[in-house]
C-alpha cells in the first residue's frame, strides 16, 4: 500500500488522511461540489471531483469512486464510515479492480450487513440474542404470529438499515398492521428494501458495544466496550468507554462472544458488535443479547482509543496491508474514562431540525485530556446535503465524574458562531444527575426531554459572539477594560452557558 483514496468526508476524512501521513502514505481526497473547500481536500496530497452535491451522485457513486482511484494511481480505499463503508458490491468491485479495500471482504458483509443474516450467523455462533424472527416477514399474518409466540411489546426493524429508519414499537395486537405497513414503507424509502424482521422489545435496556479487530492470519480482540444508552429516535448521542455497570466478567463475555461471530464469519478489519444488557431487578443478574454487528469503523471510535492507547485506524492501514495485529488480548488494558459528544448543527430549541449556513466563528475548545476531531472552521457553509456532524468532542480522565467535569469544561469554550448548534443541549444532559449516577438506559434521553422546559433559549446577537469568541481566543488585547467588562456583563447577562453555541 503506498497511496489510499479516502471515500468519504468530513472529520472521519481527514481523521483517516492524518493516520496515512503519520505513516508515510500519499492520500486522495474526494469531493462533491459543495465541499470544494473542505477541509478535508486540503489536507489531502490530491483532491478529485465526484459530482453534484446530493450524495446519490457523488459519495454513493462507487464507479467514480474506481475512476478515481485509478487515474490517481491510488492502491487502497478506506471507505470511513457511512455512504459505500457497507457497502458488499463496492469492496467486491474493489476487489475485482485490484483495488485494496480497507475493511472486511464482501463476504463477511454480506453476512452480517442484514439484520436477519446477522440474527442467523449469531445463532450459528451460539450467542444469546434477542428473541424473535430470523428472516424477513412476508406479511402482517406472519408478524402477529411471531409476536403472539414471543410476547408483547415488540419492534418491528428494517433488515437492510439502522439509525432509527424502518424502526416502529408495538404495544399490542391492535397496533401492529399499521405499524408493519409504516416500518415497512419507511425501510423501503430509507434503504431500497422493505423487508422488516420483529423482536422482543427489551424495556430499558443498556445499549453496549464491543469492538473487535481481526487479522488475516486468524487473529481476533476485543478492545473493551462502549456505553452507548444516552441515544434520540434509536440515534447516538453521547458515547463513554468504559461503561459504568459492566465488570470484568460481563466484559470478558460479551467481548469472547464478539470474537467468537467475528471469525465465524471470516471477518477481518474493525467491526463492532452490538449488544442490549438488562438487569433483573429481583436477582440483580446482568444478561446480554445480540443486536448487530456494524461491519466498518465507529463515529465513536476515539473513546476506544483513549482508553486502550491504541491507534484503530493505523491498525485498519497495518491489517489492510496484511500485518498481524501484533497485540495478544491478555495485553489489552483499559484506563481512565472517556466521554464523546457529537456536535451537531441543529437547533435543540426547534426539535433538533438541521442548522446549516456560514459559520461565522468558531473557537474550539482545549488543554490536558481534550481531543477534537473536526472537520470544519470560520467560514465554511454546513452543506443542507450531508449528516450536520461538525465535530466529535472527547473528554479523557482518570474517571468518570472527572471526565465529566472536563467535558462540561470544554463544552463552556466551545463557540460557533452564525448556526444553531447542539452544545447546550450536552450541558443538560450531563449536569443532569441521573446521567452523573450513570442512571441511564436507550429511553433516558426521552424521559429527560419530556420533562425539559422547551422554551428556545434566548440567542445572543452577533456582535456580542463575535466579542465572546474573541475574548476567549484572547485576541482582543487593546480594547478598554471597562469595554471588556461591559461585554462580558452582556454575555452573562444572555445567559453564557444556555446561549453561546446554542
Amino acid at each position: 500500500m503506498k497511496k489510499v483514496l479516502v471515500a468519504n468526508r468530513g472529520e472521519i476524512a481527514l481523521r483517516v488522511i492524518r493516520a496515512c501521513r503519520e505513516m508515510g502514505l500519499a492520500t486522495v481526497a474526494v469531493y462533491s461540489d459543495v465541499d470544494r473547500a473542505a477541509l478535508h481536500v486540503s489536507h489531502a496530497d490530491e483532491a478529485y471531483r465526484l459530482g453534484p452535491g446530493p450524495a446519490t451522485e457523488s459519495y454513493l457513486r462507487g464507479d467514480l469512486i474506481l475512476d478515481v482511484a485509478r487515474r490517481s494511481g491510488a492502491d487502497a480505499i478506506h471507505p470511513g464510515y457511512g455512504f459505500l463503508s457497507e457497502n458488499a458490491d463496492f469492496a467486491e468491485s474493489c476487489a475485482t479492480a485490484g483495488i485494496m479495500f480497507i475493511g472486511p471482504p464482501a463476504s463477511a458483509m454480506r453476512a452480517l450487513g442484514s439484520k436477519t443474516k446477522a440474527r442467523q450467523a449469531a445463532d450459528r455462533a451460539q450467542m444469546p440474542r434477542v428473541p424473535g424472527s430470523v428472516t424477513g416477514l412476508p406479511s402482517v399474518e406472519e408478524a402477529m404470529r411471531v409476536a403472539g409466540e414471543i410476547g408483547y411489546p415488540v419492534m418491528l426493524k428494517a433488515a437492510a438499515g439502522g439509525g432509527g429508519k424502518g424502526m416502529r414499537a408495538v404495544a399490542s395486537p391492535a397496533d401492529l398492521p399499521a405499524a408493519f405497513t409504516a416500518a415497512s414503507s419507511e425501510a423501503e424509502r430509507s434503504f431500497g428494501s422493505g423487508e422488516v424482521y420483529l423482536e422482543k422489545l427489551i424495556v430499558e435496556p443498556r445499549h453496549i458495544e464491543i469492538q473487535v479487530m481481526a487479522d488475516t492470519h486468524g487473529n481476533c480482540i476485543y478492545l473493551g466496550e462502549r456505553e452507548c444508552s444516552v441515544q434520540r429516535r434509536h440515534q447516538k448521542v453521547i458515547e463513554e468507554a468504559p461503561s459504568a455497570v459492566v465488570g470484568d466478567d460481563l466484559r470478558r463475555r460479551m467481548g469472547e462472544a464478539a470474537v467468537r461471530l467475528a471469525l465465524s464469519c471470516g471477518y477481518v478489519n474493525a467491526g463492532t458488535v452490538e449488544f442490549l444488557v438488562s438487569r433483573d431487578r429481583a436477582t440483580d443478574e446482568q444478561s446480554f443479547y445480540f443486536l448487530e454487528m456494524n461491519t466498518r469503523l465507529q463515529v465513536e471510535h476515539p473513546v476506544t482509543e483513549m482508553i486502550t492507547g491504541i491507534d484503530l485506524v493505523r491498525m485498519q492501514l497495518r491489517v489492510a496491508m496484511g500485518e498481524p495485529l501484533g497485540i495478544r488480548q491478555q495485553e489489552i488494558q483499559l484506563r481512565g474514562h472517556a466521554v464523546e459528544c457529537r456536535i451537531y448543527a441543529e437547533d435543540p430549541g426547534n426539535n433538533f431540525f438541521p442548522s446549516p449556513g456560514l459559520i461565522t466563528r468558531l473557537v474550539q475548545p482545549g488543554g490536558p485530556g481534550i481531543r477534537e476531531d473536526c472537520g470544519v472552521y470560520a467560514g465554511w457553509t454546513v452543506p443542507l446535503e450531508y449528516d450536520p456532524m461538525l465535530s466529535k468532542l472527547v473528554a479523557y480522565a482518570e474517571t468518570r465524574e472527572q471526565a465529566i467535569d472536563k467535558m462540561l469544561r470544554a463544552l463552556d469554550e466551545y463557540v460557533v458562531g452564525g448556526i444553531k448548534t447542539n452544545i447546550s443541549f450536552f450541558r443538560r444532559i450531563l449536569s443532569d444527575p441521573d446521567f452523573r449516577a450513570a442512571n441511564i438506559h436507550t429511553g433516558y434521553l426521552e424521559r429527560l426531554l419530556a420533562g425539559e422546559d422547551t422554551t428556545p433559549v434566548k440567542e445572543l446577537s452577533e456582535d456580542v459572539v463575535a466579542l465572546a469568541a474573541a475574548l476567549l481566543s484572547g485576541s482582543i488585547k487593546t480594547r478598554s477594560t471597562d469595554a471588556i467588562a461591559a461585554t462580558e456583563s452582556r454575555w452573562a447577562a444572555a445567559g453564557r452557558r444556555e446561549g453561546v453555541g446554542a
